[in-house]
């Protein structure tokens, strides 16, 4: 039986950071799926798609106007005969079609560009007359075209395993003819909500409860990093009950608890998780909101089996959608066979001073506004981390450093954006 931990597993930001981006260096999903291409949007890609010719297929005139040579408007104005007119799509002989110095052929954007053509003027820069076009402008060689296979090879890689299929990669694998792809299965995660006061939606409440919606932001989390979550009974402040819970929680690839890791005399994550022998990589993190956050991962008594991973969140709502951002993203992301996204800090310019107490790395709800070096940003007022609504008109957080206490106006501060 694995004792429960001390403080001693209180980390930094930082250090707590590097634990969870080690272990999710090693995970990897465990099965694919065959699905169709609008069901892939938002996976992630278990096969690699290859160009299955060159694109473009052919040279493709990237402007409405006429096909030339280059040569033939070294002096102007230029007057070419046209000898043809080439539409983008199928037309009879269109493969086959050529021309010589002296002659132009009208042609219409995505058209193939006949032989012996190396540019195409725009039709601002031209009139018509009778059978024949005047050229206003010259042209350099391969202007408003774009050559074949300059966007892929026939056979050259378009997307490996691993990305995420957002709408470009799913025209692109449109663009190949795949009807149906290979994706990684989404894990499946337990959500347990813990706590006496916590009731369901439609439960009638008393005066000293809270509806449980901290099961239903993590909800929303889970499937915008990929994974499948699967909602528990908000477990009671007891241990038989919890145990019995956790154990169902552990029953899916990840178990995500919130609420019940803080040192009160019914917070009780962590003692039931010490009796399932628990090893516990930290159970604090130095930040705020979300310092009572606990990683870890219980193994199962058969060998063969891998090891769950869990993460104990705090209750407050916020530090509960913190913390998932923070930690559990990465995990997730692993599992569900994408590369975990790095932390990501913009700067901009404080629009208000900040005092605060150092020794903490805090994540303080905020409004940037403004692009480049001209953004600003300003602490939302809130009243904490239960303040739902704060964290809801917030777009960002001012990432404050532990050695930092006093912020002046004006002063740059490091920036992280929420995950839409």
């Amino acid at each position: 039986m694995s004792a429960v931990p001390t403080e001693s597993l209180v980390l930094s930001f930082e250090e707590a950071r590097r634990v969870v981006e080690h272990h999710a260096s090693s995970m990897a999903p465990t099965s694919t799926e065959s699905i169709g291409l609008l069901q892939a949007a938002g996976r992630v890609l278990a096969e690699p798609i290859a160009a299955d010719r060159d694109i473009p297929p052919f040279p493709r005139s990237t402007r409405d106007g006429y096909a030339v040579r280059a040569a033939d408007l070294q002096a102007l104005p230029a007057k070419l005969k046209v000898i043809g007119e080439i539409k983008a799509g199928p037309q009879l002989g269109q493969s086959k079609l050529a021309m010589n110095s002296g002659e132009a052929f009208s042609i219409m954007t995505g058209a193939p560009v006949p032989v012996g053509a190396d540019a195409v003027v725009m039709v601002e820069y031209t009139s018509q007359q009778g059978d024949s076009v005047a050229m206003t402008r010259g042209s350099a060689h391969g202007e408003n075209i774009v050559a074949q296979g300059a966007e892929a090879t026939r056979g050259s890689l378009l997307l490996d395993r691993g990305a995420r299929l957002n709408e470009a990669a799913i025209a692109l694998v449109a663009s190949v003819g795949k009807a149906q792809l290979q994706v990684y299965a989404k894990p499946r995660v337990a959500v347990l909500t813990t706590g006496d006061e916590i009731v369901e939606l439609d439960a009638e409440i008393g005066p000293a409860q809270i509806r449980n919606s901290n099961t239903y932001s993590l909800a929303v989390q889970i499937q915008r990093a990929g994974g499948e979550p699967v909602l528990l009974t908000i477990a009671p402040d007891e241990p038989r009950r919890l145990r019995q819970l956790i154990e169902q929680g552990l029953e899916s690839d990840l178990l995500i608890m919130t609420g019940g890791v803080s040192m009160g005399r019914y917070d009780l994550v962590e003692q039931v998780l010490g009796e399932l022998g628990a090893e516990f990589f930290f159970t604090g993190a130095k930040i705020q909101p979300g310092r009572p956050i606990v990683f870890g991962r219980v193994r199962s008594a058969s060998a063969a089996s891998s090891p769950k991973y869990f993460f104990g969140l705090p209750g407050n709502p916020v530090s509960t959608m913190v913390t998932f951002e923070l930690f559990a993203r990465p995990i997730l992301e692993a599992m569900s066979g994408a590369t975990p996204h790095p932390l990501t800090f913009l700067h901009a310019r404080l629009k208000s001073e900040i005092h605060i107490k150092p020794g903490l790395t805090r994540f303080l709800p905020a409004i940037l506004s403004g692009e480049f070096e001209k953004s600003q940003v300003a602490l939302v007022s809130w009243q904490g981390s239960g303040d739902i609504a704060a964290r809801s008109r917030a777009n960002c957080c001012i990432v404050i450093p532990p050695d930092r206490e006093h912020i002046k106006v004006g002063d740059w501060v490091a920036v992280t954006l929420r995950q839409e």
